[in-house]
């Protein structure tokens, strides 16, 4: 199972608003992921096939292993959809 990892600075308001979306997403297409949220920090040393986070956290964690995608407003779901489809 793949897994999303949410990242933004501190790792709660956002990117838990953003987790929630995400599985909700998911449910909708049918399609099943393993979904979590944390902080920039942390999220370096994470596992993960897919990182959404701002753009500009997007920039700090070009060196990991998964595919990152900066979003320019995290509360654009029809884009986050866009992104799933294509990567999960």
């Amino acid at each position: 199972m793949k897994k999303v990892l949410i990242v933004c600075g501190n790792g709660l308001g956002s990117s838990f608003i953003v987790e929630m979306n995400v599985k909700k997403i998911l449910a909708e297409m049918n399609k099943e992921a393993e979904v979590a949220h944390t902080d920039l920090t942390s999220a370096k040393s994470e596992n993960a096939d897919l990182i959404l986070s701002a753009k500009d956290i997007a920039e700090h964690l070009s060196s990991h292993s998964a595919k990152v995608v900066g979003l320019s407003n995290l509360l654009d779901n029809n884009k986050i959809k866009e992104i799933l489809a294509e990567n999960i």
